[in-house]
């Protein structure tokens, strides 16, 4: 089965075109990970170099209750204004609801490719439901060991009625009351830039009125050392809640400024562990915006593992296309100087779904007055 794939078209076909997926390549028998998919060797993932461990602890959100409020407040922000992550605990979530959801995902991407594929893009019955691999396949020089379903909300009707049977509810439910948590974290996160949010939702709602659930697949894979699931890339709305299972993989890179103290130089990733119950919470490049670059989006990317395959579920909390987004005028006002300009959500998404993962910087260039370098 293996020489099938010794030609790059018939692979493309059969993953990309056909459906398969890389769920269906490595079904097939493949024992050596195929040259379409091996990574440049500067974008390969070598947790034993150029990675810090990870030593804060997560977020407790049910002290914003009690008297240890403000410095609860305080983390979330230094979070946001640094790594651009960070994970939170007793945030409303039933942690029961998220464990049935990842049992759901294994469910999904066990079934026949046939039942998977119907939702391809062009092919699925709704267009807010697409079934995919990679992040751009046609433009890729080297393909991501992923799978994905992506799910956008407009009505829990809709989402009942076309979102995929295996997930639909546990999806749902997971969005409804996550997205009570991000408005409180949005609620804290712009009152600390001096905006005045508590009382009036529609100034929250312009800037997550857009809301998609994905839920991704990473094959066991039989050369992770060449590969990588998802390559670097900053996310491009507003907050993102990702759900991660046991088996971890995801690495946030650590800005030039916020470097701890271990005498190493270079480039640094820190591995997010995943810890029961726990939800991550990444900042994306149109907070970053608004906030003028008090916060920072965090540029993260995703390894892939030999012995197990892994899911990962994030929200992706995003503007409408048609909002203008640009830097608050309050936050300029303050800075004396806005560091990017004013464009409309929709052109923003054009140049981040049209171009292959090549970092956070030349996703912000889009958006960036370009004297100033970050």
């Amino acid at each position: 089965m293996a020489s099938r794939f010794d030609n790059g078209n018939s692979l493309f076909d059969f993953v990309v075109r056909e459906g398969n997926g890389v769920k269906g390549l490595v079904d097939s028998g493949l024992s050596m990970v195929p040259d379409r998919y091996i990574q440049p060797i500067q974008e390969r993932i070598n947790d034993k170099q150029n990675t810090i461990s990870h030593k804060l602890p997560p977020i407790d959100l049910s002290k914003l209750d009690g008297p240890n409020h403000d410095q609860v407040l305080e983390d979330i922000t230094a979070a946001a204004e640094t790594l651009g992550f960070f994970q939170v605990i007793n945030h409303g979530v039933p942690v029961e609801l998220l464990e049935s959801l990842k049992d759901a995902a294994h469910r999904f991407f066990g079934r026949p490719p046939a039942e998977k594929a119907v939702y391809r893009h062009g092919v699925s019955p709704n267009s807010h439901v697409k079934y995919g691999t990679s992040f751009v396949p046609d433009k890729e020089k080297a393909l991501e060991w992923k799978d994905y379903i992506s799910m956008t909300y407009t009505s829990n009707t809709d989402a009942l009625d076309h979102w995929p049977k295996d997930v639909k509810e546990a999806a749902l439910e997971y969005l409804k009351t996550s997205s009570k948590m991000v408005r409180r974290l949005m609620e804290i996160l712009m009152s600390k830039l001096g905006e005045t949010v508590v009382d009036d939702d529609s100034r929250i709602d312009a800037v997550i009125g857009s809301k998609m659930v994905n839920i991704n697949f990473y094959p066991a894979c039989p050369n992770p050392e060449l590969t990588v699931g998802v390559g670097r890339h900053s996310d491009m709305g507003t907050l993102t809640v990702l759900l991660q299972d046991g088996i971890g993989g995801l690495y946030v890179k650590v800005d030039q400024d916020h470097q701890e103290d271990d005498g190493k130089n270079g480039e640094y990733w820190i591995e997010i562990p995943p810890i029961p119950g726990a939800l991550v919470i990444n900042v994306g490049d149109t907070l970053q915006i608004l906030s003028n670059g008090r916060y920072k989006s965090a540029e993260h990317r995703v390894r892939t593992t030999r012995s197990e395959s892994r899911v990962s579920i994030p929200i992706f909390m995003t503007p409408k296309a048609s909002e203008i987004i640009g830097p608050l005028p309050g936050v300029v006002e303050k800075d004396g100087v806005a560091r990017y300009r004013e464009f409309v959500f929709q052109d923003y998404m054009n140049n981040f779904f049209g171009n292959v993962h090549q970092g956070k910087k030349s996703q912000l260039d889009f958006a960036r007055l370009h004297h100033f370098a970050a």
